[in-house]
């Protein structure tokens, strides 16, 4: 099939500032005066959808409904025979639709749409959502590389759509109290922060499995649940979850928890685009000196290292591990040997390290956050370990619904927590990780006919121009290719 290659380097942060800045030079009336399309009458009840309408989806949808308070117009899924026939029991009146594409076209009432689909769908149905005036809630990660990140924060500027991303822990308003720590200077300078998980927990780091046509369900709609991948007959072990690991349709541990985790520094210290970005991985050997080589799929385990510089609220230049696997970073002396770092046995974690101390934390999904604060003088000062939660997932998609309401640039849509003025610059940190692990496995043979990684190295990044300045090759994964009828 013809494919389509989206150009990285098309859209910058420095032309959407530019138009951000003209669009702010215009006099908006408010919605409430004029009416339309964008703001609803809180007594009135928005039409949602959703696409992705299984396992995560089905949440999201309930959620997003508030309790049957919004209606349900529309769900969208490739297998309505998996888990997603839990959404259609809740909601029997709801139209089902396969293809979000025709939904989207047929649906002219649709007021705000969950998407909630394998990360390589996430841009193509938010981008056609948007085009259209819809208002969207997109799962984490907000879209599959970098490129697709700019391409969404910038349309929600221009269509003037509420927006929010699926990374409800950016609700938590425990995420108060770690914020007042860092606000009030008490850990001095900031200069380091470690992140690690014990993620991936689904199979990872090997070759894709073959083709198995025989093996389809009846009812999965595998052409489009590939969407702008390229074609391969029915792959068993991807649908409905361990596409996870394979680049084509994920993002690899980063992708699943890195929006939960790195969230934390990031938004508490009002990090930026990273200066640059170096990994190395775990290596597998199956055969004495030929260590395995899979670079379709992510690697078991992984170690990266991204630099920021200084901000107002770190006062110095920041240096960001990150680790997966279950490798954990190193413990700081101050913590005493008998406390989890992070969460529970360590598994997930953040910890920024300062001049006068560390401050702890869990991941911020729906787990405990676990807030805890050790100072060099002896001073500590700990969060609950448990959390009681007035309303789901610390009511992250009630609030979107809420802003829908209110209209674009409202007061409760300015105070959402991920809408893609921040998912997005966020999301791109995140998936910066991925670029340098895929870079990490360009190989290509020598004289002598051994092979030569020549992305092994630190990449500096141009954030603003979307650019790896030092190795034109990994400029590959700032985008990727579409196959016909799915392009962004």
């Amino acid at each position: 099939m013809k494919k389509e290659t989206t150009k990285p380097g098309s859209i910058s942060r420095k032309s959407f500032i530019k138009k951000s800045a003209i669009a702010s030079s215009f006099f908006f009336v408010p919605r409430h005066v004029l009416g339309g399309k964008g703001f609803t009458a809180p007594s009135d009840r928005l039409n949602l959808a959703a696409i992705g309408a299984g396992g995560k989806g089905f949440t999201d949808i309930r959620n997003a409904s508030v309790g049957g308070r919004e209606r349900v117009s529309a769900l969208c899924d490739v297998d309505f025979s998996g888990s997603a026939q839990r959404a259609v029991e809740e909601y029997p009146d709801a139209r089902r639709y396969h293809d979000f594409r025709e939904m989207l076209d047929r649906e002219s009432d649709i007021d705000a749409v969950t998407i909630s689909t394998p990360d390589h769908t996430h841009a193509p149905a938010a981008k056609l959502a948007m085009e259209k005036g819809i208002h969207v809630y997109v799962q984490k990660p907000l879209t599959h590389n970098i490129y697709e990140a700019r391409l969404l924060t910038q349309l929600a500027r221009e269509q003037r759509v509420v927006t929010q991303m699926g990374n409800q822990g950016a609700s938590n308003p425990l995420l108060g109290m770690v914020q007042d720590w860092v606000d009030s200077e008490v850990l001095g300078e900031i200069s380091r922060v470690q992140v690690w998980t014990n993620r991936p927990v689904w199979p990872q780091g090997f070759a894709m499995p073959e083709p198995d046509e025989s093996q389809k369900p009846e009812a999965l709609e595998w052409d489009l649940w590939l969407g702008p991948a390229d074609y391969r007959p029915y792959t068993p072990d991807l649908h409905p979850f361990n596409w996870r690991g394979w680049w084509n349709y994920g993002t690899g541990a980063l992708g699943d928890v890195g929006c939960h985790l790195i969230d934390i520094p990031f938004r508490t210290l009002g990090l930026n685009y990273p200066t640059d970005a170096e990994c190395s991985v775990g290596t597998i050997f199956t055969q004495m000196w030929t260590p395995d080589y899979h670079p379709e799929g992510c690697p078991a385990s992984s170690f990266i290292t991204m630099n920021y510089e200084a901000t107002e609220k770190s006062g110095a230049p920041i240096e960001m591990t990150w680790s997966d696997g279950g490798i954990r970073p190193s413990r700081p002396s101050i913590i005493p040997p008998d406390h989890d770092m992070g969460g529970p046995n360590s598994a997930n974690g953040v910890l920024m390290i300062g001049e006068n101390g560390v401050i702890s934390t869990n991941i911020n999904d729906s787990s405990p956050l676990i807030p805890k604060l050790y100072l060099n003088d002896g001073t500590t000062d700990f969060g609950p370990e448990t959390e009681e939660n007035e309303e789901p997932e610390y009511g992250h998609h009630r609030k979107w619904i809420d802003a829908c309401k209110a209209g674009f640039d409202s007061p409760e849509h300015r105070a959402l927590t991920s809408s893609f003025d921040y998912a997005g610059p966020m999301t791109e940190t995140v998936l910066m990780g991925n670029l340098a692990i895929r870079s990490y496995m360009l190989r290509r043979e020598n004289s002598d006919g051994g092979m030569d990684y020549f992305g092994r190295r630190q990449l500096l990044w141009d954030g603003e121009n979307m650019q790896i300045t030092n190795l034109e090759e990994a400029n590959q994964f700032v985008g990727r290719t579409y196959r016909e009828g799915w392009e962004v």
